[in-house]
């Protein structure tokens, strides 16, 4: 080989070499500027940021899964057939909740030592079964719902184990409000991303979504053995119940508890009136998911195509719930009391003025504030279990109030999918739906407000 030859050949490798970089940089910046976040605050050495990690991998996993399944069930088939197929779907995500959630909670509470394993199992479980339901998509056989039922009992048992792991890498600077704020924004930045991914794959193959899903899980499942071993400790830890919930009283449960057992006053509750009220938030999600996405494929909004009126009211819900964290971080030193009742009265506001004017401002207007009061709800409630529960039974309550709020998503939908597809009477249920949750407990909230009660940073 002569001297030009040569010369030419080294050229094209360095070129070569130029555009690899070039092409990794954007990667590699992103990749750093998102450990930097992740690993802020201490969250780095105590091993919170690689619960947040693995909480990325396993939102991008749901997002590939919910992509597939939506658009088997609900976007491949007319309106009126799609509305039976979501019932039925919805049935099967109703039944973990109501039949197995009394099963899973205890399950995981007598194997507290074992909880990156459980984490691993459920993802792997969920991979496993992201394959059956591929091979289902495309015949439609029966085998898609028991299948989506075991993706929905292995995302129980993630998240309930997720919510146990979260005290324990706790970083001392951080309250437990801002770190579920941060693992949950992360999720939804990680589904966000994943989302365009999705749909490249669905281009590809109805099945190229699941298998990438599949992926993905395992990927987690390896991840989650690289959490602290501190994790599996369960020192002191004991079962919660909904009915001992019910009896913590504000800024008292935790020193009562300790001398043997939670106080009487049940109907004083701040836990349990911000569990109410989260419900009736988290059925508010549920409701305005189905209802508007039957709606707006036969009715759009007034002035705007069925496509765009769908992108709107999705974008809206979504930026809603990504605010909703960034201002639960920004108001981490507020009461939670407080803060549930300026989003109760935001949700009752919204969709009361969308009963009564129905517009697409006013139901894209609904939908972010959904978003946006679910996020701070859930992130108010989170801190009231912190502070009220003592701590050998709150990791147990964080599994059960999940399970309360899982339910009230499913049942909220169910009443979206039954109901005639009319505009102003959804936002009218909509209205009734956050009514009846803030007239259960905004009394309770106010009253534990005005006592003035601690909110501790850290736990």
């Amino acid at each position: 080989m002569d001297s030009g030859t040569e010369h030419r050949s080294g050229a094209v490798v360095r070129a070569g070499r130029a555009l690899g970089r070039a092409f990794l940089a954007p990667p590699r910046l992103v990749t750093r500027r998102v450990r930097r976040v992740t690993h802020a605050h201490g969250a780095g050495e105590s091993g919170m940021a690689k619960l947040i990690e693995l909480h990325a991998v396993h939102s991008a996993g749901d997002m590939l899964i919910t992509f597939a399944l939506a658009s088997t069930i609900f976007f491949s088939v007319p309106t009126d057939e799609a509305r039976g197929r979501v019932a039925l779907y919805l049935a099967v995500t109703m039944a973990p909740f109501i039949l197995l959630a009394p099963v899973i909670g205890p399950l995981l509470d007598r194997v507290p030592h074992g909880r990156r394993a459980a984490m691993a199992g459920a993802l792997l479980a969920r991979g496993m079964l992201a394959l059956v339901i591929a091979s289902a998509v495309v015949t439609g056989g029966l085998e898609l719902y028991p299948a989506a039922l075991g993706v929905m009992v292995c995302s129980k048992a993630y998240n309930i184990v997720r919510a146990a792991v979260v005290p324990r890498l706790l970083p001392p600077r951080i309250s437990l409000v801002k770190a579920n704020a941060r693992i949950t924004l992360t999720g939804l930045l990680s589904a966000g991303a994943m989302a365009p991914v999705g749909l490249a794959l669905n281009a590809i193959g109805e099945r190229w979504p699941l298998y990438a899903a599949c992926a993905i899980t395992v990927v987690g499942a390896l991840m989650s053995f690289r959490l602290p071993g501190r994790v599996d400790l369960a020192k002191g830890e004991r079962t919660a119940h909904l009915a001992e919930l019910a009896e913590v009283r504000s800024g008292q449960g935790g020193a009562e508890s300790q001398r043997g057992g939670f106080l009487p006053k049940v109907g004083d509750s701040p836990v349990l009136k911000a569990l109410v009220a989260n419900a009736s938030l988290r059925a508010l999600s549920g409701f305005l998911l189905f209802f508007m996405a039957f709606l707006l494929r036969g009715e759009p909004l007034p002035g705007l195509s069925a496509a765009l009126s769908l992108g709107l009211v999705g974008v809206a819900a979504g930026v809603g719930n990504g605010l909703g964290n960034v201002l639960g971080n920004w108001l981490r030193e507020r009461s939670p009391e407080l803060i549930l009742l300026v989003v109760l009265v935001v949700a009752v506001g919204t969709t009361v003025t969308a009963t009564v004017s129905y517009l697409a401002v006013t139901v894209i207007a609904v939908c972010a504030a959904a978003g946006v009061c679910q996020a701070l709800g859930k992130l108010a409630l989170d801190a009231l279990v912190q502070r009220d529960v003592p701590e050998v039974v709150r990791t147990s309550a964080f599994a059960r109030s999940e399970t309360t709020l899982q339910m009230s998503w499913v049942l909220g939908g169910a009443i979206g999918i039954s109901l005639p597809l009319v505009g102003p009477l959804g936002m009218g249920v909509a209205a009734v739906l956050v009514l009846l949750g803030a007239g259960l407990s905004v009394r309770g909230l106010l009253a534990t407000a005005r006592r003035g009660s601690p909110h501790p940073r850290v736990r």
